[in-house]
């Protein structure tokens, strides 16, 4: 398993790490890779959401008639 070390955290994302993982039960790196899973997986989300928004308003604007002037 790949290794991942953070240098120089600051210290208000480490104590949120910190109190979150004691929360869950968790070790801070247990914590850490549970919050990245969770970031990465609803930005993936986000991502796809806004693609499908698109994607609907570019065929509403393809359906729209367009008046000759």
């Amino acid at each position: 398993m790949p290794l991942l070390q953070v240098r120089n955290c600051p210290e208000k994302i480490y104590k949120k790490l910190a109190e979150e993982a004691k929360r869950e039960h968790r070790t801070i790196a247990q914590q850490t890779i549970a919050t990245l899973e969770t970031i990465l997986n609803l930005n993936e989300a986000i991502i796809a959401a806004n693609k499908a928004r698109r994607k609907l308003l570019s065929e509403r604007v393809r359906a729209m008639e367009i008046p000759k002037a």
